[in-house]
């Protein structure tokens, strides 16, 4: 019977103790305690996205809507210079939000057509129940988005984020669109 080829005693402690180092190396630290309550608030957003498809699907409105996606974007720029934050950098966030809720929108606008059938659920009023919803949960994003600012530039963010990340992610659909909303939190390597 043929053996079974061993490694040198001395190869072997080598190659452990290098797999042992570099697991420690890889551990990273806990996330700042300013993440979870941005990701819960970016993950509200995107519960509400599936209410807005759901008045799209009844009226037949289009997804895109250019002239409010500006608006809420400029009002963003106006709270960011209240807060004194960098403009540019919240319309990037918030422009992340609004296409984060697009692919919610069209993602479940498909499943739909597909089932030939919406959720049989009550539906909000867009202008006057869901649009001052997403406007407060926009000013509580910005509060929170503040408070993360220091965070952004930590070379663990990126792993901070895909770990908190996927605790809240419910189905693929959600999960793209959750990528999509944080993907300008992390300014690692920028």
């Amino acid at each position: 019977m043929p053996r079974s080829p061993r490694l040198p005693h001395w190869l072997a402690c080598t190659l452990f103790g290098l797999l042992a180092g570099g697991a420690q190396a890889n551990t990273t630290p806990p996330a700042p305690d300013a993440l979870q309550p941005l990701l819960a608030t970016m993950n509200e957003r995107l519960y509400i996205s599936e209410l807005v498809a759901l008045t799209k699907w009844d009226s037949g409105k289009p997804i895109q809507d250019n002239a409010r996606e500006a608006q809420v974007i400029a009002n963003a720029r106006a709270q960011a210079t209240q807060r004194k934050l960098d403009p540019d950098d919240v319309a990037g966030l918030i422009a992340a939000q609004i296409e984060a809720s697009k692919l919610v929108q069209y993602g479940r606008l498909a499943q739909w057509q597909a089932a030939h059938k919406a959720p049989d659920t009550p539906r909000p009023d867009l202008n006057n129940d869901i649009r001052p919803k997403l406007d407060k949960l926009q000013n509580l994003l910005l509060k929170q988005y503040a408070a993360f600012l220091p965070y952004r530039k930590d070379p663990n963010c990126p792993q901070w984020l895909a770990t908190e990340r996927s605790a809240l992610i419910k189905d693929y659909l959600h999960g793209q669109a959750m990528i999509r909303a944080t993907g300008e939190l992390c300014v690692v390597g920028r």
